[in-house]
């Protein structure tokens, strides 16, 4: 009998053996995958997943904190608080202005006191 190490070397048979891959063996993926784990290894995403509105928004988004940042910085406190009161009372008077048509009851009696408590308007200081 043969043994399966020594009969196949002396039938004069060829031993099976692993074809090469060239793609695995290239320069080029060789460089590519050591990138990929590096990037990998310190976090860095490099397939961009995002869609382009994702990216708008998220462009967007990094403006408004940038200027949120630099409008905090520019304007000190009491300017602030200045335009914040002051834009305040705009909303107000434009909320007025709408509910002028339709006013409530009670702001119309109100109102009413108010004329009969101020004093009339003496001839003198109508003829000026």
């Amino acid at each position: 009998m043969v043994q399966e190490g020594e009969g196949a070397a002396d039938a004069g048979l060829i031993t099976p053996r692993r074809l090469p891959n060239p793609c695995l063996e290239s320069p080029q993926r060789m460089d590519l995958h050591r990138e990929l784990l590096f990037n990998q290894r310190i976090g860095k995403n490099v397939l961009n997943q995002k869609s382009e509105l994702q990216k708008a928004l998220s462009k967007h988004k990094e403006k408004q904190i940038l200027n949120q940042v630099r409008e905090h910085r520019e304007t000190p406190e009491l300017e602030r608080a200045i335009a914040e009161r002051a834009r305040r009372l705009e909303q107000a008077e434009q909320s007025g202005e709408e509910a002028e048509p339709g006013t409530s009851p009670a702001l119309q009696q109100l109102r009413a006191r108010l004329r009969h408590a101020a004093p009339a308007p003496s001839p003198a200081a109508s003829a000026h």
